[in-house]
């Protein structure tokens, strides 16, 4: 079956995952992680995306970002994906592709999934094993919203602000919702929905979204389809 063609609507929050063709790794040094980081916030600023939190792994990196026109995510990821190919490829000597074709994403509802979504990339140096606690890995934003640095890559969502009224306030209290974690069925659903492509939140958000778009926002429920009448 074809993959669904992406969804992108300005102003939801997205999360996007791109991974490394056959699992192999996309970065060889420090040098590699840094250039991937000025890409991104070149081009975050450039096509109008507002970048509120990043991860980057070994062999794949997540992102979460609100679109501000529904071309802006794409061609944001398209100028970071082939500048970034071509540095990696130049400074390997080597030629040919690096990604597992396009990148995936999914739109998410903001006031039951952007602060899991959050702890959830922050989380994955943890669940695989590259630091024992994830203000630890340098490749996240998590330094940022717990006061470890300033990272003009990040753009806060409304939602993080309102987790105190002081800077002190909000890093103490993001720093716990990290360190508390996410349910299982929480993680199942963010990875479920960046993987298919299926957007993620309530039965009015995933209905307000279907309005707004001709494309199929969420997998069909086993069974026939609505309306279908059964046959003898």
């Amino acid at each position: 079956m074809a993959r669904l063609p992406r969804l992108t609507l300005a102003g939801y929050p997205h999360h996007i995952l791109q991974r490394g063709n056959n699992q192999q790794a996309i970065f060889s040094s420090v040098a590699d992680y840094q250039m991937l980081l000025a890409l991104l916030e070149e081009n975050a600023r450039k096509f109008g995306v507002a970048l509120h939190a990043y991860v980057l792994m070994g062999n794949h990196f997540h992102l979460l970002a609100t679109p501000a026109s529904a071309d802006g995510l794409p061609r944001m990821m398209q100028a970071v994906g082939r500048r970034y190919v071509r540095h990696f490829n130049d400074s390997q000597g080597r030629t040919g592709t690096l990604w597992e074709g396009r990148y995936r994403s999914t739109l998410i509802e903001a006031e039951r999934y952007l602060l899991p979504c959050m702890a959830h990339i922050d989380l994955n140096p943890v669940r695989a094993g590259l630091a024992a606690d994830p203000r630890d890995y340098p490749w996240s934003s998590h330094g940022h919203y717990i006061g470890l640095r300033a990272d003009r890559l990040v753009t806060p969502h409304p939602l993080f602000w309102a987790l105190g009224n002081t800077p002190f306030e909000r890093e103490v209290a993001y720093a716990e919702l990290v360190r508390a974690g996410i349910s299982s069925a929480q993680h199942d659903a963010l990875t479920r929905s960046v993987l298919g492509g299926w957007v993620l939140g309530g039965e009015g958000f995933v209905a307000d979204v279907q309005k707004r778009t001709e494309r199929r926002v969420q997998k069909n429920r086993a069974g026939r389809p609505p309306g279908k009448p059964l046959t003898r």
